[in-house]
């Protein structure tokens, strides 16, 4: 395929054929080797209600901004999945960007109009296998397909959903550079978190109220107050970084 940038997690994309995969299947999988050390996944807005109980939402920097979950606050650290890619505890929201992997709709050419159904062939999830659920039966697409395909529709349209939110945002000019500092008991300084961006809340307070009654008609308004409310976890999670011996090495005092 094209010599495009590849999405985070994966290592090349091949479209799914009746032909070329007929005997190809789909086997369950008790862990997520590509996670360990990822930290920021890209996120939908209609997940912020979700996410936002278990992990920060913050927005990348840059033009074409998306929102992030942060499933540690350093760079390799992942505080939700241990060093053999398997949950540590259970009970949180697992975005869809994970959950679609290793799948994704993809143009197999700049000018084609369809999005196609592509895998990356290097998952251990799918293959020619003996065991596990066919992709295919009597050469045309098994139910399974037929749901996995359904899933990364809904995933493209929610993320055309979050694009128009981006645009508004900055149409707006509501997000900022954000800043987290965190003061560990015993540390001579504080720990300082840069390079996300986040509502100025400053800007937010002083929208006018037809503003807000538009954003609150538009489903806009809630998804901003889980992105503020769910702030307060940046805390949680260093302070797991912390119990699981990840923590940043202590900065040194000038």
């Amino acid at each position: 395929m094209a010599s495009a940038p590849l999405p985070l997690f994966y290592n090349g994309l091949e479209p799914l054929s009746s032909e070329v995969h007929a005997n190809y299947r789909v086997r369950a999988q008790d862990s997520a080797p590509f996670l360990v050390g990822q930290h920021a996944i890209p996120l939908t807005i209609d997940e912020f209600p979700l996410v936002q109980r278990h992990m920060p939402i913050v927005f990348s920097v840059g033009d074409e901004g998306i929102p992030l979950a942060l499933m540690g606050l350093n760079e390799g650290v992942n505080v939700f999945i241990d060093d053999n890619g398997k949950a540590i505890g259970d009970g949180f929201y697992v975005p869809a960007y994970i959950r679609r992997y290793p799948y994704m709709l993809a143009r197999l050419r700049p000018d084609a109009q369809e999005l196609s159904l592509c895998f990356d062939p290097t998952s251990d999830a799918i293959g020619a296998f003996e065991d596990g659920q066919p992709l295919f039966e009597n050469g045309q697409p098994s139910q399974v397909t037929k749901d996995i395909l359904a899933f990364n529709e809904t995933f493209e349209q929610a993320g055309q959903r979050t694009q128009a939110f981006m645009k508004e945002l900055k149409e707006m000019e509501l997000l900022m550079d954000g800043e987290v500092s965190i003061q560990p008991e015993g540390a001579a300084q504080p720990f300082i978190y840069r390079g996300f961006q986040m509502i100025n809340e400053q800007k937010f307070q002083d929208l006018r109220g037809d503003q807000l009654r538009k954003m609150s008609q538009s489903g806009m308004l809630p998804l901003l107050y889980a992105h503020m409310f769910s702030l307060s976890l940046m805390r949680d999670v260093f302070a797991k970084q912390v119990a699981q011996g990840k923590a940043p090495q202590p900065q040194p005092a000038f």
